[in-house]
């Protein structure tokens, strides 16, 4: 099954669609499971509710799940609400246990008794057990599909249980063995229970060397354990190392993106990314917040530039180059910002050491401010004839520069020391506070002038 390009998904949709106005069952259902499951979820989400309907009646409830399980969590909850409870329940308990979780955790508390109730014994209970853990910690995004072997068992009796759990497995590349209380002891790849004698023993084959995760880790952090550590799976236990489930490459992936999404709304200084299909007045109430707060902020700014008043109506022309020196404050805060929020993020601060980032970003200042100044003064002088004003601005924008690259790498290093998302110091907050900084250095600076700018 190869993933199809938007032209061939189009097609391809035109004889499906066509199959089912004219209640060709089996026509619609070779051409739709034909297509990788990747391909079906883009064509459902685009379908409208009436031949959806149309669509659950041909498919049976496993069939549907693989294809909710390619759609966005954000986006699932109107198909499950729209369909017969009791065939939406059925699709729940066919899904990946961590997959359903997911699922109804975008549903409200009734929608989701309702569904546990109706669904099968088992399914309900595996799902239960992953709810009660607290949302983005490995507890809430492992699965319960998992093989496991005893260490005492032969190969050749952990092949053949292999055998017949793999068709419920999430993943078979990695077997995790256990001893009589059901604790880790031990990890053997798939390739070395092919290679290996049947009549050797597991504890003899294994690696007792396990890289796993409590079950109350936060999910960023498991995210960085397996992209360290390039797994495919990783075990996750409780603190008396009992094999609870396994997190797979997959839902790494997710994880991945979403927490991309989570800093990068509040880089932006909203506190969740909107979503297209969300309202004005939602997008609008979570904006406000910040805007507020940097409204506020902008007000300083303005009041401390009135505190100038004095240096501006005697040598007014100084007035023009605030923009100026304020917005090259907030673009070099700003980057700084980006280098030492990704370096957290991604643990490389911690291997290269805090005090390293701070001076290499305060060299890095030091000489994009001096070059700056020097082509700043000299246009300066040359525009205005001006010389003194010239180095004024200069020494400004050189002395800014510095300033604000040291505060850009500072606030989040500081704000990850007091346990607060550094994320938070998003390019708005930074921007706003260099421009205090800027003004500052700016009128300081213009002040001692004073005498030389009016001479």
């Amino acid at each position: 099954m190869e993933n199809l390009n938007e032209t061939e998904r189009e097609r391809l949709w035109e004889d499906i669609q066509n199959a089912l106005l004219n209640d060709r069952i089996d026509e619609f259902r070779a051409d739709f499971l034909e297509m990788h499951p990747y391909d079906q979820a883009k064509i459902f989400e685009e379908q409208t509710p009436e031949i959806r309907m149309q669509i659950y009646t041909y498919l049976s409830p496993e069939e549907v799940a693989d294809v909710m399980e390619q759609i966005d969590v954000d986006h699932v909850e109107r198909f499950f609400t729209e369909m017969d409870p009791r065939f939406a329940a059925q699709i729940l308990g066919e899904m990946s246990t961590d997959d359903a979780v997911d699922i109804l955790n975008q549903l409200n508390k009734n929608q989701v008794a309702s569904f546990l109730t109706i669904m099968n014994s088992q399914a309900s209970n595996e799902i239960k057990e992953l709810l009660h853990y607290e949302e983005k910690t490995a507890g809430s995004i492992m699965t319960t599909e998992f093989v496991v072997i005893h260490e005492k068992q032969t190969i050749r009796q952990a092949l053949q249980h292999l055998k017949m759990e793999a068709p419920e497995a999430e993943t078979i590349y990695y077997t995790y063995v256990a001893d009589d209380d059901k604790r880790l002891v031990g990890v053997i790849s798939l390739r070395d229970l092919i290679i290996a004698e049947a009549d050797w023993l597991i504890e003899d084959v294994m690696s007792d060397r396990v890289v796993s995760v409590v079950v109350g880790e936060d999910q960023e952090e498991v995210a960085k354990m397996m992209r360290d550590y390039d797994f495919l799976a990783l075990p996750v236990v409780d603190f008396q190392n009992h094999l609870l489930g396994i997190i797979t490459v997959d839902d790494i992936m997710d994880v991945m993106q979403e927490e991309a999404s989570e800093d990068y709304s509040k880089f932006a200084a909203v506190s969740d990314l909107d979503h297209t299909d969300e309202s004005a007045f939602s997008s609008a109430k979570k904006r406000l917040p910040w805007l507020i707060i940097l409204l506020f902020m902008g007000m300083f700014t303005a009041s401390l530039i009135g505190s100038f008043e004095a240096a501006l109506n005697q040598y007014a022309i100084l007035a023009i180059f605030i923009p100026l020196i304020a917005g090259m404050a907030g673009n070099t805060g700003t980057q700084a910002l980006a280098v030492a929020v990704r370096g957290i993020a991604t643990g490389d601060i911690k291997k290269q050491g805090k005090a390293t980032l701070i001076l290499r970003e305060a060299v890095t200042g030091l000489i994009t401010g001096t070059c700056c100044g020097i082509l700043i003064t000299a246009i300066v002088y040359l525009w205005k004839g001006n010389i003194y004003l010239g180095i004024l601005v200069g020494i400004s924008i050189m002395v800014t520069l510095i300033v604000a690259t040291i505060a850009g790498a500072l606030i989040p290093i500081i704000m990850d020391r007091l346990k607060i998302d550094p994320a938070v110091a998003s390019g708005p907050f930074i921007s706003t506070i260099n421009d205090i900084i800027s003004i500052l250095i700016y009128f300081g600076l213009a002040t001692a002038f004073m005498n030389l700018l009016l001479g």
